[in-house]
């Protein structure tokens, strides 16, 4: 059987098998389920009519007493309008549904974070922008998802000047942060300095751009980078650029991704399968960092790049090869920290002490459990693992508390760091 028919006939079996996986027993995949008991006519009285007419009077009194007797603290709204579902583009919001049960499963399973997940058919930027603050009265915190470049980037910040509670944008800044804190590593790994390095950002939106940005925070300058997007690199003159990509247009002579490679010590890829070359990956300066992120397929295949580079660090979006960048490392805990402070925002301070906390957990002796989660015998920071792996029970104890201590500092939170009990850890 050729290599395509095997691939071929596996897709076929994933297909089936994930269709079934959402289907059965029940549709979907989470349900709302009561956290107080209501098995009797007193309790009744307690969870509705008469009895919840006192926290209805708490409430309207005082408005911070939703946190004490509601799960506003602890209730995250993941929302989507569906215009730019995983690789998918442009489904519609109710297609990009399995998407949000998802993420909420997520949130659920590694935070102890209730979602409800919105699809909103919205007719323009400001309906969608309305829609969302107008229910945002009801949770702690807005993960804005799957919500196509450039729109997405006026949406998050308007939504976040208006409400009062934290507003992230995941494809975002969730990817910038684990995206930065693999390339530190890796970066100490190869033995380069950050201000230093020149760096090809394969992709120009959104999560290109907030990597970028927050690389800058890192102490990159703008000089460093080569922002290529689908016609070429991304440079001053070009008249064709909206203000986002315009923000790193770079002085250069580099017109083309192969141009941009020459040289280059890091490739951050954000973009689409197989759009790198095995040359390009030859032209890349010693000791080249590939993180390459398109998913299901990355711009080059690993082992391709590996077999023209021996001396490369490489990482992509997939779980069956080493390195995996996966957002999952960073918007369950993130929120968790945020919420436990009851923050207003998501800052950059934050999102830079999520970074610090990962990469220094990475540098730790793996626990046994992680070792039999993945069947692995042994684990140790190197080229292929410069990032934890998210079934790390200890990601839920150090990325929670570095966020939360940085919301204080910033002067973003409003109450002391109180961790809440994660259930079943």
């Amino acid at each position: 059987m050729s290599d395509h028919a095997r691939k071929h006939n596996f897709n076929d079996s994933l297909r089936e098998q994930t269709l079934e996986y959402h289907a059965y027993p029940l549709p979907g995949k989470i349900r709302v389920v009561p956290s107080k008991p209501c098995q009797t006519q007193e309790e009744l009285s307690l969870a509705y009519t008469p009895g919840v007419a006192e926290p209805v009077r708490e409430i309207a009194k005082n408005s911070d007493m939703a946190y004490q007797y509601t799960n506003k603290g602890n209730l995250v709204a993941v929302i989507s309008d569906g215009t730019a579902v995983l690789g998918l583009g442009n489904v519609g919001a109710l297609a990009g549904k399995p998407v949000m049960e998802g993420k909420a499963v997520l949130f659920k399973q590694f935070a102890d974070i209730d979602v409800f997940d919105l699809e909103v058919k919205a007719s323009s930027q400001e309906s969608f922008i309305e829609t969302v603050a107008s229910i945002a009265p009801t949770f702690g915190g807005i993960n804005l998802e799957d919500i196509a470049a450039p729109h997405c980037f006026e949406i998050e910040r308007e939504l976040s000047e208006r409400l009062d509670i934290p507003v992230f944008h995941d494809d975002q800044h969730g990817t910038a942060i684990i995206i930065a804190a693999g390339l530190l590593n890796a970066l100490e790994l190869q033995e380069k300095n950050i201000e230093d390095i020149k760096i090809v950002c394969l992709g120009a939106g959104s999560a290109g751009i907030a990597a970028m940005r927050l690389l800058l925070s890192l102490g990159v300058s703008k000089q460093q980078i080569n922002l290529v997007d689908r016609k070429g690199v991304v440079y001053a003159g070009r008249d064709d650029l909206n203000i986002y990509k315009q923000e790193f247009a770079s002085h250069t002579d580099d017109r083309t991704l192969s141009d941009a490679m020459r040289g280059a010590d890091v490739l951050i890829g954000v973009s689409g399968s197989n759009l790198v070359s095995p040359a390009m990956i030859v032209a890349m300066a010693e000791k080249p960092i590939v993180f390459a992120l398109s998913n299901p397929d990355p711009e080059i295949d690993p082992d391709i790049a590996h077999a023209v580079r021996n001396d490369l660090i490489m990482a992509t979006g997939r779980s069956d090869y080493p390195n995996q960048i996966n957002n999952v490392l960073g918007f369950p805990f993130i929120f968790r920290g945020a919420l436990d402070v009851r923050a207003s925002k998501i800052n950059t301070q934050m999102e830079l002490a999520a970074v610090k906390a990962l990469a220094d957990l990475t540098k730790l002796s793996i626990p046994d459990e992680v070792l039999q989660a993945y069947g692995m015998d042994a684990l140790e920071f190197g080229r292929d693992y410069i990032i934890p792996k998210p079934f790390d029970p200890r990601l839920i104890l150090s990325v929670p508390q570095a966020v939360a201590k940085a919301a204080i500092v910033s002067g973003v939170a409003r109450m002391e760091y109180k961790p809440r009990i994660i259930l079943n850890k």
